[in-house]
């Protein structure tokens, strides 16, 4: 029996070492194609780098904004680094199909090497795509929040412009020259008009806070990026300050000074500051006329708030020429002034009590006014009025005297005040009466009770020469605030002499 062939071997025998070849087999694995082994004919170290190359590929495309993972591309890295030395080792020792191939393999793994190189560049050109993209997409999205904000109050939409702005500020400044940052000047121009928008449509008083905050906004994005922008909102500002300034000074409403006082502070040598002392002194000039109106209390009070107000601008803000502080003074003249025909309209209307101190207040208020004696007059017939309302029918006159003689008496230990008021107005005080005493109430009651009767007690009096008609007495009791005035109605006719006299009652009461 003939003997069996002998086994072949399991792998080709070794070659010479050949150092051309191992470089060759090296560098056409670092393309990551596994060329190297492809090269040697070794299938299965070929198979796992196309699949290290396929996992890699599934990592890192579609390439975005976030970039590749970096444990991925490090550990690629590493791989085709050790199957470059592998290979290199393998193809040390093995013989290629057609050794003649070595320099060409040589040659064809240098250009190969370009395949990583290339898929680098293309893909950070693709990652920088996807950046910009996303910067694009951020932009998008804050000039989105942008136009919803501006379909609501300020009030409302001031979180969200901040954050749109912070988003535009990040563009500009952490990302220049990207296409988002291009277009970021456009964006700012429309977030300006948009939080500004109320001044457009001239509601003057909302434009203010949107456009004191657009102010605020160099503080956050640096000028170079606003350009004109940034002072954008001043002109507007001020217009706006006036304007509703001047609308809350015409409705009378108190936060007309915090507009102006912002305005002289902000803008002191505007247009618009430059109007302010004028149409505070417009509104002095209509209070004053006012006056004279139906409505002279109401005047009257407007001058004096006026008079507050003003003076409070200028003491907040500059007045260099004094014209607020002349306005202040002079509404405060009109004021006291006008408090006289105050007084005449609420004594017509029958309101006493007011009329007198109205015109106790004007009496102090103007030392050396016109109508300061008939004041005195109408401060006496209303305090009478408010005890004898019939005496304050007619306003009462500065007419004095008369051709009767009526003697009042105090029968009482207190002082007393006698007011008068009729064909004339007048008062006077009466001491005390030494010795007299309160009267009880039951006294008073017994018929034929006759006080000032005692013909040897000198009673404190005075005699007052009064016209023919109907004179309205109150006696009025110094020191004391619970005793009521009394009071008497006297109808003076000529050819008598009259007689009146005051007293104190004590028990349930006092009274005179």
């Amino acid at each position: 029996m003939p003997p069996s062939p002998p086994p072949m071997p399991s792998a080709p025998p070794p070659a010479p070492p050949d150092a051309l070849r191992a470089v060759a087999v090296a560098l056409l694995n670092l393309s990551g194609l596994g060329l190297g082994y492809a090269l040697v004919r070794r299938r299965l170290p070929m198979a796992v780098c196309w699949v290290a190359t396929a996992a890699l590929l599934l990592a890192v495309l579609p390439a975005d904004a976030d970039g590749a993972p970096g444990a991925a591309l490090v550990a690629y890295a590493a791989f085709l680094l050790l199957a470059a030395v592998h290979g290199g080792l393998v193809g040390l020792r093995t013989a290629l199909s057609r050794p003649s191939r070595a320099p060409l393999a040589l040659l064809l793994g240098v250009v190969l090497l370009a395949v990583p190189a290339g898929g680098a560049l293309w893909y950070e050109d693709a990652h920088d795509e996807a950046v910009e993209q996303a910067l694009l997409d951020r932009l998008d999205r804050a000039d989105d929040l942008v136009a919803a904000a501006g379909r609501h109050p300020f009030t409302t939409a001031a979180p969200d412009y901040r954050s749109a702005l912070e988003v535009y500020r990040d563009l500009a400044v952490g990302h220049p020259g990207s296409r988002a940052a291009d277009r970021v000047p456009g964006s700012l121009r429309t977030y300006y008009t948009t939080v500004g928008a109320a001044y457009g449509h001239q509601d003057y008083c909302d434009a203010v806070e949107p456009l004191q905050y657009l102010r605020t906004v160099p503080r956050t994005m640096p000028e170079e990026h606003l350009g004109s922008l940034a002072r954008w909102p001043d002109e507007r500002l001020a217009t706006s300050l006036y304007e509703c300034g001047s609308q809350r000074l015409d409705a009378e409403e108190a936060d007309w000074v915090t507009r102006f006082g912002d305005l002289l502070d902000t803008f002191p040598r505007s247009g618009p500051a430059a109007k302010v002392a004028p149409a505070v002194d417009s509104a002095v000039t209509k209070a004053q006329k006012d006056v004279g109106g139906d409505e002279p209390c109401a005047a009257v009070a407007r001058l004096h708030e006026l008079s507050t107000r003003i003076g409070e601008l200028s003491q907040a803000a500059a007045d260099a020429d004094g014209g607020l502080g002349k306005s202040a003074g002079r509404a405060e003249k009109s004021g006291a002034a006008g408090a006289y025909a105050c007084g005449v309209d609420q004594y017509e209307d029958r309101d006493f009590d007011a009329a007198q101190k109205t015109m106790e207040q004007y009496v102090s208020d103007n030392k050396h006014g016109g109508k300061r004696d008939r004041a005195k007059k109408i401060a006496i017939a209303a305090e009478v009025a408010q005890t004898l309302p019939a005496a304050g029918k007619k306003l009462p006159t500065t007419a004095s005297g008369g051709s009767i003689s009526v003697t009042v008496k105090n029968d009482s230990p207190d002082d007393i005040t006698v007011l008068y008021t009729g064909p004339v107005t007048g008062s006077f005080t009466l001491k005390g009466c030494g010795g007299c005493k309160a009267y009880s109430l039951s006294s008073t009651l017994i018929v034929g009770f006759k006080p000032c009767s005692d013909s040897g007690r000198h009673y404190p009096q005075r005699t007052i020469d009064l016209p023919v008609g109907t004179t309205y007495f109150v006696h009025k009791p110094q020191g004391t605030s619970t005793a009521t005035p009394a009071s008497d109605t006297a109808k003076l006719r000529s050819g008598y002499l009259y007689t009146e006299c005051a007293y104190t009652t004590r028990g349930l009461g006092s009274g005179y």
